[in-house]
């Protein structure tokens, strides 16, 4: 007797997707429709396609101001391969550059931040560029036939300041964020009144084996909040979760919702006298992946980015901030809460949905989504799953 054998069904390539009645999502009604199919999750041709016309034009988070405050100072964002390096000049301006020497392609600063002298030096060959990128010296360069360093800079890069916080954006006729994002820097300065004045205290990453919208899914549903896990039922005990507030504004999107009425503790902590951001719970995302972040009675303010890292990793990057005033035992027990209990939880959640893709027995499911758009409603990520579609095949 022969074994049956079962395989997934042949991944169509994106040409054919384009073309009506031949396999493409349809994603008119969200109310009825089906998720984005599977293979976007874990199909390499589709990765490759969200590189060119999703990452590769988006803008990416460098870092907080505070970062890059004074002559030297730099941090390095990579997206994919291509590695960027904004630092702060002597002249006091901030300027974005592709982190490569300009003689053999050697990476000119290997650390994620840090801070320069007068310049900054090639570790191949030695070369030396002014913090402005303008080429200062190459070793034996006189006895090089029509050698000019005036006619040597590093690449510039698309370099903006939002919402106190420095992004890239490796497309230079990107638009331009405060277009792109209308309303969103007026909505983060509502919840954090210490944007400005903020300090990186640590920074964490973590590597999920899941697709990087798998973990953009899991992020921006309220629906799992009571039903899934302990700590995540611990989040919806705090807030206020019947007036939980997911809403969608083209590029950006939000989800917030209001303390608990007669909470005296959260964390585990009593709450008390202590100082704090917000005793709202208050999300914010920024197209494809930025989210910025503040927790109820927590005086911390946080950045969580879901970078792609492969067709099915992802490299999640936690960065907490905090005003210069001493830190409070709530915040402590607050920043512990979501970077060792909740942020595992969805971990381990968001690798089992990776691996449930993978499944001979799924393919797409119903989003569950009312015509009210409460805080269980899931028309978030059909927002988002969108907007990937949309932009993968124009």
């Amino acid at each position: 007797m022969l074994a049956m054998t079962t395989t997934k069904r042949p991944v169509m390539t994106i040409a054919k997707l384009d073309r009506p009645g031949n396999g493409a999502w349809k994603h008119d009604d969200p109310e009825t429709g089906y998720t984005l199919p599977s293979r976007y999750f874990y199909d390499p041709e589709l990765y490759e396609a969200e590189k060119q016309t999703i990452f590769y034009r988006t803008w990416h988070l460098v870092g907080h101001v505070s970062e890059i405050a004074e002559p030297g100072q730099y941090v390095v964002c990579d997206v994919f391969q291509q590695s960027v390096l904004a630092i702060r000049g002597h002249d006091r301006v901030v300027r974005a550059f592709h982190n490569v020497c300009q003689h053999r392609g050697h990476r000119l600063v290997q650390t994620r931040r840090g801070r320069l002298g007068a310049v900054l030096t090639c570790p191949y060959h030695a070369w030396a560029y002014g913090l402005g990128g303008e080429l200062r010296n190459a070793p034996n360069c006189e006895g090089v036939k029509g050698f000019s360093k005036s006619e040597i800079t590093l690449k510039p890069v698309r370099l903006e300041e939002f919402a106190g916080f420095w992004y890239v954006n490796l497309d230079p006729d990107a638009e331009p964020m405060a277009k792109a994002f209308v309303g969103a820097e007026a909505e983060i300065r509502r919840y954090c009144p210490d944007l400005d004045n903020l300090r990186l205290v640590h920074e964490k990453d973590y590597h999920v084996a899941a697709n990087w919208k798998v973990v953009v899914d899991n992020a921006i549903e309220g629906y799992h909040f009571p039903l899934s896990s302990q700590y995540h039922r611990e989040l919806a005990d705090i807030i206020d979760y019947d007036r939980w507030d997911p809403r969608a504004h083209g590029n950006w999107w939000v989800f917030k919702g209001p303390p608990k009425p007669g909470l005296t503790q959260a964390y585990g902590k009593p709450i008390g006298n202590a100082v704090y951001q917000t005793d709202w719970f208050f999300n914010l995302n920024l197209w494809p992946y930025n989210t910025v972040y503040v927790f109820p009675y927590a005086d911390f303010f946080g950045t969580f980015l879901m970078m792609p890292a492969g067709p099915e990793q992802a490299l999640v990057r936690c960065g907490y901030y905090r005003p210069d005033r001493p830190e409070p035992d709530l915040t402590k027990a607050a920043m512990d809460w979501f970077g060792n209990k909740l942020a595992v939880e969805d971990i381990e959640l968001n690798v089992g949905v990776q691996q449930g893709l993978r499944s001979f027995g799924y393919d797409q499911g119903r989003y569950m989504i009312d015509p009210a758009r409460n805080n269980t409603s899931e028309h978030l990520v059909h927002h988002f799953h969108s907007m990937v579609y949309d932009a993968i095949h124009g």
